[in-house]
């Protein structure tokens, strides 16, 4: 989702108070889903490094060999098998999928051919020990200057690649600050004198205290107003700046902030150090927000490789099943225009990921007139506002099928927290206000199916106790989620929506 920053703007400072929008405001705003997957690219450029590496060190090799590819000596394979794993590991080691801002693009290429020299002489070993051969040594002399050469060509592109999307910020991380206090003036200072992150804006409690902006950054509220606020799907980090004897109030933020999907960090200065050392650990702690653009590679699992796997398997599963769902498809289309007058489909605003808005895909299933796109009264047993075929594509979940193409433009997965309605009522109370982990179901990106739904939470929910038994199983799939849960949950989906005839909806 993208909003126009001057709309977003005038619905987040309000009118006639004379406050400025702030010195670091964007050219526009773009949600953490959307800046993803700029960040997780150099898990991309490794695929594309690793394919020239592979395909190189295989030409290289079949020119060394006497015989062909399939019948090559594994003592002529060797040096360019052991050269291929040590030059990929190297890459990595190295920290050559960073691309972080201050590094110099230059420097960052030498860096790729010097590990290219740095493999050379151990291929060179083995290919003496193995073979003694001076054709086989030939080619890992060409094995350097092509791969090396390569290499180093596409970091140069990779490099650019960087540089553009940092200059159209795609890669400046969007924060606001917890506390109109020093420290965040300190913070907000540095950060408009570096311009190596956006401060969006600064929250605090003492209202009748704090000043209308902080370094012209907007006062936008309290705690209470970021916890609701629409900004939050923008943010990348919420950054606590507290005097750092106040461990009380420290302690009560943390708690209130934590209901939220989004980042939260603390940072403050040590009363007790001095002079330009000060300086020093805050320019550290901001380098470790702004200095890595790019998502690491080399890290256990956690939040980005988990996005990326993610995603590669819903491209994977999803767009074999969207081709085999056709059919269905078209035929569920047709009975929806012959049964009722209105529109094929029905869309409707929902959570996403890090509590984005995205526009939901559906068959529609009720009257057109009785559309409810709030979901403020919940589906019941005999609901006089589903329509006859609307009745069969719920029961059989059938009307869920367009959001593939949710899934497909990346708004949605496979697996994952189905995704509420903005506003979505359990009785007379937003459902969003009875579980105060409600938010944390937004940690990763909602999906078609999900551990909740497979377990018969699925459909309307009619008090907290539901809204909290969903909430908890949503919690319970991100901690676990992996690839073999994921096939597990899609494996038991389908005989299970068609065999619940239990379940309202």
């Amino acid at each position: 989702m993208t909003l126009d920053v001057d709309t977003l703007f005038d619905q987040i400072v309000a009118p006639g108070n004379g406050r400025e929008r702030g010195p670091m405001r964007p050219e526009r705003l773009l949600s953490v889903r959307e800046r993803q997957s700029r960040r997780l690219a150099a898990h991309t450029f490794r695929a594309f490094d690793l394919v020239a590496i592979v395909g190189i060190s295989v030409t290289c090799a079949s020119a060394a060999s006497t015989s062909t590819l399939t019948h090559m000596t594994l003592a002529v394979a060797a040096p360019f098998v052991i050269g291929a794993l040590l030059y990929a590991r190297l890459l990595r080691g190295l920290g050559l999928y960073r691309f972080g801002r201050s590094e110099v693009g230059v420097g960052h290429i030498a860096r790729t051919i010097v590990a290219a020299m740095l493999v050379v002489p151990i291929m060179a070993l083995v290919e003496y020990w193995l073979v003694d051969d001076t054709r086989v040594l030939r080619a890992v002399v060409a094995w350097f200057v092509v791969c090396g050469g390569s290499v180093a060509v596409l970091h140069a592109v990779w490099s650019a690649f960087v540089g553009r999307w940092r200059r159209q910020g795609w890669l400046t991380p969007n924060v606001v600050v917890v506390g109109a206090t020093a420290h965040a003036q300190d913070l907000i200072g540095d950060a408009i004198a570096q311009r190596n992150m956006n401060v969006i804006g600064v929250f605090d409690d003492r209202r009748e205290r704090s000043p209308f902006a902080v370094l012209g950054v907007p006062v936008l509220g309290d705690t209470e107003a970021l916890l609701s606020h629409k900004i939050v799907p923008f943010l990348d980090l919420i950054v606590i700046a507290v005097d750092p004897a106040a461990s009380a109030r420290v302690r009560e933020l943390t708690a209130r902030l934590s209901v939220l999907p989004n980042k939260v960090t603390l940072i403050f200065e040590d009363g007790q150090v001095h002079g330009d050392t000060r300086g020093a650990s805050r320019a550290a702690a901001i380098s470790q927000i702004t200095d890595a653009p790019l998502a690491p590679i080399n890290s256990s699992v956690d939040d980005d490789r988990r996005a990326v796997a993610k995603r590669a398997q819903d491209l994977l599963f999803g767009l074999p099943i969207l081709i085999l769902a056709a059919p269905v498809m078209a035929a569920a289309a047709l009975a929806v225009r012959l049964d009722s007058p209105g529109p094929i489909f029905f869309r409707q605003r929902r959570h996403g990921f890090n509590n984005e808005e995205i526009t939901v895909w559906k068959f529609r299933t009720m009257r057109q007139d009785a559309a409810d796109a709030k979901a403020e009264r919940q589906v019941t047993a005999n609901d006089d506002r589903v329509t006859r075929v609307g009745r069969i594509l719920r029961k059989t979940s059938l009307d869920e099928l367009p959001q593939l193409f949710n899934v497909l433009n990346g708004e949605m997965s496979l697996v994952g927290p189905r995704p509420h309605a903005i506003g979505m009522k359990t009785g007379d109370v937003e459902s969003a206000r009875l579980v105060a982990e409600y938010a944390h179901r937004h940690r990763i990106k909602p999906g078609m199916t999900g551990w909740a739904a497979v377990n018969g939470s699925r459909g309307p929910l009619h008090g907290a106790d539901e809204v909290g038994r969903r909430v908890a199983l949503d919690v319970e799939y991100i901690d676990r989620q992996s690839f073999l849960f994921d096939l597990r949950i899609m494996a038991v989906t389908v005989p299970g929506m068609l065999g619940d005839r239990g379940a309202i909806r």
